[in-house]
């Protein structure tokens, strides 16, 4: 009888998701797309799929699997004999289900300025809703120091007593792939200040991280430099815009001009108010093609609702949950101010300080432990 009903047993058993762990697909250099996948997958076979570190989409068990041999570069005939197989589905059937969810991937990667929750009929979700196993990104303020003439308590060097070392930033990052995290910001202070950012940014780069750089760009201006950033991997650039200077203005022409993701942010004041809407202007004329917008003075909420739809209607794309400084007064939380605010610190995303120190996000004073000392488990568990 055991033999009789064995394969009964195996046809109505539930499948088995494949390994939990984080994968990571780049495109070969003759590909113009020069795109890149980390799919994350989960203890449960759910999965976390993200697409140049800009979209993320939350998959279920199967589209995970899906996602998972899309990754690996399977061939599509392999992949709709494999799913058939293991789910017992028509294999033509699962051959339609994996060219829709490749084709829509490639969408988010052709055309990245779409909105795939109701562009690509992907299911919505509340931003960072759902539990997850790691964040998504870790952003690593390698130095508190600042360059000479700025606001030196602009940056809160009295809560570290020091930096960490060049190997010390570099065992972090491991610690933080070997978690599932497929991105690293560089912040400060001013991360340009430590010589050694070009050698932290190429062991993320080894690593298959996803790195992005937030600086105030002046030294960008030196054409060497800013090449040597893009040689060791920098996929995504933040310059924090000084627009009474003029040098800002000039890094940023550079950064544009280069083959980089260059976003720029703008800190609305009652100062600046009346300028900003030029400097939009400005920005678009330059081809930035994204703004990041926020406000420490609630007063000013109204304008920077406007300046929101101001960069909707230059066709930029805004940037609201990078580090920079991140505030309650940014556009996205204006919007969704009657449900509450949009909660990723802590969940979607964590701030480390140059000492190893572990906070919820930048500005919110909760140590969490230390990544050069603590186990990883007893830092996210908190």
């Amino acid at each position: 009888m055991t033999s009789l009903f064995a394969p009964l047993r195996r046809l109505f058993a539930p499948v088995q998701p494949i390994p939990a762990g984080i994968y990571h697909y780049q495109s070969p250099p003759d590909d113009p797309r020069n795109y890149r996948l980390h799919l994350r997958v989960e203890e449960d076979g759910s999965g976390i799929l993200i697409v140049n570190a800009a979209t993320v989409l939350h998959l279920n068990q199967t589209a995970t699997e899906y996602a998972y041999y899309f990754v690996q570069n399977m061939p599509a005939e392999k992949v709709s004999r494999l799913v058939a197989q293991r789910y017992h589905v028509d294999p033509a059937q699962a051959a339609i289900d994996y060219r829709n969810l490749t084709d829509r991937v490639m969408t988010l990667i052709e055309v990245p300025d779409l909105d795939p929750v109701t562009f690509l009929d992907f299911e919505r979700k509340t931003p960072y809703s759902r539990r997850l196993t790691a964040p998504y990104r870790l952003d690593c303020a390698i130095t508190y120091k600042l360059p000479e003439g700025a606001d030196q308590e602009a940056a809160p060097t009295k809560r570290v007593d020091r930096e960490l070392s060049t190997d010390e930033w570099k065992a972090i990052m491991d610690k933080a792939w070997q978690a599932g995290i497929p991105q690293i910001i560089f912040t400060g202070g001013e991360p340009t200040l430590r010589e050694d950012l070009p050698a932290l940014i190429a062991h993320a780069e080894a690593n298959g991280q996803v790195s992005g750089l937030l600086t105030d760009g002046l030294r960008l201006v030196d054409e060497a430099y800013l090449s040597e950033l893009l040689m060791t991997g920098l996929d995504h650039l933040m310059i924090v815009l000084q627009p009474e200077n003029e040098l800002s203005w000039q890094a940023l022409s550079k950064a544009l001009a280069a083959d980089i993701f260059t976003a720029v942010h703008l800190t609305l004041t009652s100062q600046n108010a009346s300028l900003l809407p030029d400097y939009l202007k400005k920005l678009a004329q330059m081809g930035a093609p994204a703004v990041s917008l926020s406000s420490q003075d609630p007063s000013l909420n109204q304008l920077l609702r406007g300046l929101r739809d101001q960069v909707a209607a230059l066709q930029m794309e805004l940037i609201w949950d990078l580090p920079v400084p991140y505030s309650a007064q940014n556009p996205i939380n204006l919007e969704v101010a009657d449900t509450g605010l949009v909660e990723g610190a802590g969940r979607a995303w964590l701030y480390v300080e140059p000492d190893g120190d572990v906070l919820p996000a930048q500005g919110v004073n909760q140590v969490q432990g230390n990544l050069l000392r603590d186990p990883w488990d007893k830092i996210w568990k908190r």
